[in-house]
């Protein structure tokens, strides 16, 4: 009972024990089932583990990868058939694909490739494949186990890279720069090729590597006034960030000089430290080239303007020296009242034949000034329709001579302004006028007409009735010494006037035209900015002054003191001139000296109360004698002014800063003589 009980028992041991062990086994692979199947769903989105029976054809898959395409069980069943699964493959990967897998069978390599699949709905995604084989004992393939995922975002990526690096390729492929990089990682420098274009060679040109690297070959050819100037920008660059933008100079393979403009920017590690500056070269040869010959264009231009200028300037002192003589002895002539009237008639034919060739001077002279930019005006509220009035007195006798009326239409715009410089537009306004008389027939009419115009503008239209002007010669009218055949005839002009009306219009911001018909009359227009502020009785002391200048009368001398008088000139025909107005005025002496040295002496040892002094002088000029005048104690008070014929701007504007009191222009004005001596010497 025990043996059977123990037999029993020992059987029962002996057959518990391989049970025991395969429960075990059974509960290993159950495990690792389950962890592998955990693992499958852990990392199943977007992926397809793929096991293919080789021998069977079938195809085993686990993941969401063909879920996520849209397909569902039924669709699987083809998708699992070996045979079937390249209709899912997108035509133009089927190749590659079967090349990778037969590569694969003949043990060239493992299992891998890149190809697009067919989602259900249509269209692509990308993805990969990456498979191993197993083998029987004779080498042949039973099963191909792996993984395919999406790769779709990836070669977005790669195709985005691609398509940007192919923009910038063609950027910089059609802006034709250069581009150069430096980088610390790698401790070198690289040139584009069409850095060394720049310089006429070709990246692998023997004459660039000749023993050195590229940078030091590139250093060697810049300018060596250059060189500090590039090292100093990009250590500024580097050490305080400033902008690396140079130009510079550097030796082409033609050995002559080319222009390179290079802009530059470092990058930074997170501790500061330079790791890679990446920049680009322009040429910008013929840009400096360009620069150099605009440069000398202006420089030529400028030089021929200088030239002109002091041309015009000895012309006007040539002319105004023999006019202050003609016109200063006709002026003592007309002060004579002893003379008959045939006498009296030729002075004034003296005279008149003086003012307009002292009008035709100051015309070119306006013009010159005119286009050199050195017309000063004063822009003020300018009341247009009485300067009209002081316009239509001065041109009254004139007109009447010709039986032609004139006549103004205010258009009830009396208190209106314009913003404009009260003399210029004086002369604008007197030209205007003057041609309306001057070239109107005998018994016509002059209507100046004051309006409104467009934009805040007033228009002052000047029309006459004469002969008019043919249409073929309107674009001739506003050029220089151009009279339109009049200087064919007894009318007195210089061909200058209309040219500097419209310049002076244009530089006070308005606008002239004019329409004209033959055998109808001309019509000129100006138009100016009115004037928005304040009433125009406030501006009333202006337009005094201004009517003030019209009067030519020689005023009375209101000194009755004793006084003396020194005059410093050289000219010959001046001396008598001055010699002859101040015997008129007996209580004024005149000391005379031909040169400024004895000027000096006569000034310190006679003290005058005045003296009047020419620009031009035997070997001092008046600029240094006024100098030395103003520099010694015994002189420095007497006042001093200039009497010259040296009238270009930059020869007043330099009289006012050398200490003269005055500046006065020849020909000789006896009112404005007059005038600074009572000013001066009361």
């Amino acid at each position: 009972m025990v043996w059977f009980k123990n037999k029993n028992t020992e059987k029962s041991e002996s057959t518990e024990a391989p049970s025991s062990a395969l429960d075990q086994q059974l509960q290993f692979l159950g495990k690792s089932v389950d962890r592998y199947e955990r693992i499958f769903r852990g990392s199943s989105h977007g992926y397809g583990f793929l096991d293919w029976d080789v021998k069977s054809g079938h195809l085993e898959w686990n993941g969401n990868l063909w879920a996520n395409l849209g397909y569902g069980d039924s669709d699987m069943v083809h998708i699992c058939d070996a045979d079937k699964f390249m209709e899912y493959v997108h035509q133009d990967d089927r190749k590659k694909l079967t090349n990778a897998m037969h590569a694969l069978l003949r043990g060239l390599g493992l299992g891998e490739s890149t190809f697009r699949i067919r989602k259900k709905k249509g269209g692509h995604i990308w993805t990969e494949v990456r498979v191993d084989a197993v083998r029987d004992s004779k080498g042949w393939v039973e099963y191909i186990s792996g993984i395919v995922f999406d790769v779709t975002r990836l070669k977005q990526t790669e195709q985005a890279l691609l398509i940007s690096e192919a923009r910038h390729a063609r950027i910089i492929q059609s802006s034709s720069d250069g581009i150069w990089e430096w980088s610390a990682e790698h401790g070198g420098f690289h040139f584009s090729s069409r850095c060394w274009e720049h310089l006429g060679y070709s990246e692998h040109d023997d004459n660039v590597n000749q023993g050195i690297d590229r940078v030091q070959a590139w250093r060697k050819r810049i300018h060596e006034d250059d060189l500090p100037t590039f090292d100093a920008a990009l250590k500024h660059h580097i050490r305080n960030n400033e902008p690396f933008d140079i130009e510079y100079r550097i030796l082409g393979k033609d050995e002559a000089w080319r222009w390179i403009r290079a802009r530059g920017q470092m990058a930074y590690s997170e501790e500061g430290k330079a790791t890679r500056m990446s920049g680009t070269n322009m040429d910008i040869t013929e840009i400096k080239r360009a620069e150099e010959r605009v440069i000398k264009s202006k420089e030529d231009a400028e030089l021929a303007n200088r030239a002109k200028s002091d041309f015009l300037s000895s012309m006007s002192h040539e002319l105004r020296t023999p006019l202050n003589a003609i016109l200063g002895f006709a002026q003592l002539f007309d002060m004579d009242t002893g003379l008959s009237p045939d006498q009296k008639s030729n002075v004034l034919e003296i005279k008149q034949a003086g003012e307009h060739l002292l009008q035709l001077v100051g015309d070119v002279l306006d013009l010159a000034k005119i286009e050199s930019g050195r017309m000063g005006f004063s822009l003020e509220p300018v009341a247009p329709i009485r300067l009209l009035r002081e316009v239509e007195m001065l041109l009254q006798a004139q007109a009447e001579f010709h039986q032609i009326t004139l006549e103004i239409v205010t258009n009830s715009l009396e208190e209106n302004a314009v913003v404009a410089d009260a003399v210029r537009l004086k002369q604008i306004l007197l030209n205007l006028v003057s041609n309306a008389v001057k070239y109107n027939r005998d018994g016509g009419t002059v209507t100046i007409t004051v309006s409104k115009a467009d934009g805040e503008m007033m228009r002052i239209a000047v029309c006459d009735t004469g002969k008019g002007i043919p249409e073929h010669q309107h674009k001739l009218l506003f050029q220089p010494f151009n009279r339109l055949g009049a200087e064919g005839t007894n009318i007195i002009g210089s061909g200058v006037g209309l040219v500097i009306t419209k310049q002076l219009v244009e530089q006070m911001h308005g606008v002239i035209d004019f329409n004209s018909a033959v055998d109808v009359g001309s019509t000129f227009w100006v138009e100016l900015p009115m004037y928005m502020g304040q009433p125009i009785e406030q501006l009333a002391d202006q337009y005094d002054r201004i009517t003030s200048e019209l009067s030519s009368e020689i005023p009375d001398l209101a000194v009755s003191e004793e006084k003396r008088i020194l005059y410093v000139e050289d000219n010959p025909p001046n001396q008598r001139l001055m010699k002859q107005l101040l015997v008129r005025y007996p209580n004024l002496h005149l000391d005379i000296s031909g040169e400024p040295l004895r000027g000096i002496y006569l000034a310190r040892t006679t003290r005058p109360d005045l003296i009047i002094m020419d620009i031009n002088l035997p070997g001092m000029d008046g600029f240094e004698t006024v100098e030395v005048l103003k520099q010694d104690v015994s002189t420095r008070e007497i006042p001093v002014i200039a009497l010259t014929a040296n009238a270009m701007v930059h020869d007043i504007e330099k009289g006012k800063a050398s200490g003269f009191d005055y500046y006065l222009t020849k020909p000789l004005d006896l009112k404005q003589l007059i005038e600074v001596f009572n000013d001066l010497l009361v």
